[in-house]
């Protein structure tokens, strides 16, 4: 009796397994790394809100290859080493796809880990040319560059504020300084000059010695390579010292949270970055879920969806999850329709074509000019 309750119990036992392994065998393992908690937190909840959207948009239309696709959210909190060791996270997972990460720093030393290991990345959101150019074969980008949100800023720059005094700042990171730099080049390449071009310290609460230097400096324009939370503080603190400048920043500063902290201040301010996606045709359908949602897709959201999008689509099409034929695939002529609109790669892995804009803050919201 004890004998056969064994057997039936090992028998129940070795089903369980089997059905537990039945779900685990049919599912494809992917991954979203962003900056999920600390200072650009709001970034990571872009992304993680995009890519849960299109991993539950895909596999309500059947998943990929007849499998679900199973996500993991990692949280690099837009710190390098934690980066390496979160991507080395996602390779004990086997994951096939890292849609990430957020800032350059990050982005830049994981892919070495990703290539090594055999998978893809695809940033949402990573714009120093750093990463592609010196990327290899497993590295892509559906945002544009500095390089190119640069040129814009540089050249709005030196049109429409000739002959103020122009501050460029950075937070000496490899994403704002890089795009600091960028303006810089195309200021004077187009004529214009900065009376001042400086570094801060990121992450303080305090920036009054530096608005008391912009003060008396005279400066009018500040531009900021960095993100919005130093941003929306030194224009509030400048504008409490009684400062009119306008600031000019870049696409870092696409967050509601920006608002949140530099208040009033932030009217005028104005940042670059690509064609509002809210307002593609081929988001309506996704836009239209998030808002009954009650989350609105701004920034990152729609770019992290449409990289976990692109790459499914690559997958199908290819009927293949191997990351070098995937790369392959896309860096192949043709394009990928997405949420972002058709969209095809060169041989680096950057998106062909787009372009970046001139927005404006008012009224607690950001509008494209």
């Amino acid at each position: 009796m004890l004998r056969r309750s064994l057997l039936a119990a090992t028998a129940t036992f070795g089903v369980a397994l089997t059905l537990a392994a039945a779900p685990a065998a049919a599912q494809i393992q992917i991954a979203t790394v962003g900056p999920m908690t600390g200072e650009y937190a709001s970034f990571g909840q872009q992304m993680k809100a995009g890519a849960e959207q299109a991993v539950a948009d895909i596999n309500k239309a059947g998943g990929v290859l007849g499998q679900q696709l199973v996500l993991t959210v990692g949280d690099d909190a837009c710190d390098p080493k934690q980066a390496v060791s979160v991507a080395n996270q996602m390779a004990a997972k086997k994951v096939k796809l890292v849609a990430g990460h957020f800032c350059s720093g990050s982005s830049i030393p994981s892919s070495k880990v990703y290539a090594e290991e055999g998978i893809l990345q695809i940033s949402p959101a990573s714009t120093n040319p750093d990463y592609t150019e010196k990327g290899s074969w497993n590295t892509f980008r559906v945002c544009g560059r500095d390089d190119q949100q640069g040129k814009v800023a540089g050249q709005y720059l030196a049109k429409h504020f000739k002959g103020e005094k122009i501050a460029i700042l950075h937070d000496n990171t490899t994403y704002g300084k890089g795009l600091a730099d960028e303006t810089q080049k195309s200021l004077h390449a187009a004529g214009g000059k900065e009376a001042m071009y400086a570094p801060y310290v990121p992450k303080e609460k305090d920036y009054s010695a530096l608005v008391s230097r912009l003060k008396q400096a005279g400066i009018s324009v500040i531009y900021i390579g960095g993100y919005h939370t130093e941003a929306g503080l030194i224009i509030r603190q400048a504008k409490a010292q009684g400062m009119k400048a306008t600031l000019v920043g870049g696409d870092a500063l696409v967050t509601n949270e920006f608002w949140q902290i530099s208040g009033d201040a932030g009217a005028g301010t104005l940042m670059t970055f690509p064609p509002d996606p809210r307002l593609n045709k081929a988001a309506a359908d996704v836009v239209k879920v998030f808002k009954e949602k009650k989350i609105d897709p701004e920034g990152y959201v729609l770019y992290t969806y449409a990289a976990v999008q692109i790459w499914a689509d690559a997958v199908k099409k290819n009927k293949t999850t191997d990351p070098k034929k995937i790369a392959a695939a896309l860096k192949a002529p043709g394009s990928w329709a997405s949420v972002l609109g058709p969209m095809s790669f060169d041989k680096k892995g950057d998106p062909t074509g787009g372009g970046y804009v001139l927005y404006v803050w008012k009224n607690g919201a950001y509008a494209q000019m």
